[in-house]
């Protein structure tokens, strides 16, 4: 059975919670003028493999998408994330992966 899971969005994080906890996090703080660097993202061991990190990451790049930003990463998931989901060639450059 799936848990069901709220996001809440904060200035630079997504929070996922279920039933009044939070079980997962992404974290994305500004590094630059219009740029975001995704150094972190953890899911509560009772809930991985429901696809919560993968909808936390996809929420924080659409965030930073409208607020104008660059998309960064460092964070292992994200960078992989990112080149599964956005084509981002990760193969020379695996501490960073700029998109936009």
């Amino acid at each position: 059975m799936q848990t069901e899971i709220e996001y809440i969005t904060y200035r630079n994080k997504i929070a996922a919670i279920a039933n009044g906890e939070e079980v997962g996090e992404v974290t994305f703080p500004m590094t630059g003028e219009n740029s975001y660097n995704i150094n972190h993202t953890y899911v509560d061991n009772r809930l991985r493999g429901q696809g919560i990190a993968s909808e936390l990451v996809r929420r924080a790049v659409e965030e930073i998408e409208r607020r104008g930003g660059q998309v960064n990463a460092t964070c292992s998931y994200a960078l992989l994330w990112l080149a599964r989901n956005r084509g981002c060639d990760i193969g020379d450059t695996p501490l960073s992966c700029p998109i936009n």
